[in-house]
């Protein structure tokens, strides 16, 4: 398939248009728009001006050895040349093709992370707060901010459920994929016979919602306020700060405890509603469109399950893929679950690659 000269052509022109504008001097709001739209069109329109360098030096090249003057040594030197051209014009467009494809228009969105136990009893919990601090580590080393929006602790340890917000850059475009059931095989401490047990925890990645996606209509939420309680029942305060939240028109409830100010717990708790109906919009389209998503990475069906770790062998599969890396710990250390992304990331991008060509 042809690369589209026009729209390479239409990318270099508006990002000198945005160049532009940014040296105009703009107001705040355009200079935050223009910014983030220079930073998307930069590294695409390095690789179109990279491409277009390189067609023309192969050109060059094949100019020269059809000089029948030029004498075998320099032939030898101008064919090695244009293979190696060759190559790399070949790498670039792939490049190009990939940076060329539709976007999720959820992908630079900051995200809401849930992980809740699953099957296991405290086993879950457990593994609940390993796939937790696992994803805090590794938006450490993406430079991403996690705040806490509500956590209910195990009886022994790690979460029966926990909820967060990510921010950064693309978050969502790396993350979207860990949404589903993820097992975990391991022998626990409690076991005095060694027998491995199997356990689980659903991990669930909400783009996050704002204001203008959706219109909440007071008259159709039921506002709770409670007491703010612990682990064991102790009181983390004496006033009725947590709120809760019923979206009655979709049966949504969201509870948020975590601040004591009652406001603070409402601001959260209407972002996490707002979310959840963004997230409920967003599966009702990705269903409609189910036979193009066919084979690819993602779903989103959070019922899926889509990787286990096994302790014993040392070992991470994504199941969506075949992948395994037999390097658990740095997958719970975070740098090892960027392998992991980048592997599903790329078989997605192969996938929109082929629907593409066969359109």
């Amino acid at each position: 398939m042809m690369l589209p000269v026009a729209r390479l052509d239409a990318l270099v022109d508006r990002l000198a248009m945005v160049e532009a504008e940014l040296a105009s001097g703009p107001d705040r709001a355009t200079f935050v728009r223009l910014s983030r739209e220079h930073a998307d069109l930069q590294p695409v329109v390095d690789i179109v001006k990279a491409f277009r360098k390189t067609q023309d030096d192969l050109a060059g090249v094949k100019a020269l050895i059809e000089d029948s003057t030029m004498d075998a040594d320099m032939a030898r030197i101008a064919l090695e040349e244009k293979k190696e051209l060759e190559e790399r014009l070949q790498k670039l467009e792939g490049e190009l093709r990939i940076a060329l494809l539709p976007k999720d228009a959820a992908d630079e969105r900051d995200v809401i992370l849930e992980v809740r136990a699953g099957t296991g009893g405290d086993e879950a919990a457990l593994f609940a707060g390993d796939l937790f601090r696992m994803y805090e580590r590794y938006a450490a080393l993406q430079g991403w901010k996690v705040e806490l929006i509500s956590a209910n602790e195990g009886a022994v340890g790690g979460y029966k459920e926990v909820i967060a917000a990510i921010r950064g850059r693309g978050v969502y475009a790396r993350l979207k994929f860990e949404s589903g059931v993820h097992r975990v095989q391991r022998v626990p401490d409690t076991e005095a016979s060694g027998r491995i047990h199997t356990s689980a925890a659903t991990v669930a990645v909400l783009p996050e919602a704002e204001s203008v996606d959706v219109e909440i209509n007071d008259a159709d939420l039921r506002i709770d306020v409670f007491r703010a309680s612990g682990a064991g029942g102790q009181h983390v305060n004496k006033t009725e700060s947590a709120v809760r939240i019923t979206h009655m028109p979709s049966g949504i409830v969201v509870a948020v405890q975590d601040e004591r100010s009652q406001h603070r717990n409402k601001d959260r708790a209407m972002e996490l509603l707002r979310t959840k109906l963004y997230d409920m919009e967003r599966q009702k389209l990705d269903s409609a469109r189910a036979a193009e998503r066919k084979g690819m990475v993602g779903s989103g069906d959070r019922s899926q399950r889509i990787r286990t770790y096994n302790f014993p062998q040392g070992r991470v599969t994504d199941h969506r893929i075949n992948l395994t890396l037999h390097k658990l710990d740095q997958v719970l250390e975070g740098a090892g679950l960027g392998e992991i992304i980048d592997a599903l990331v790329a078989h997605h991008q192969a996938g929109l690659l082929a629907a593409q060509n066969d359109g």
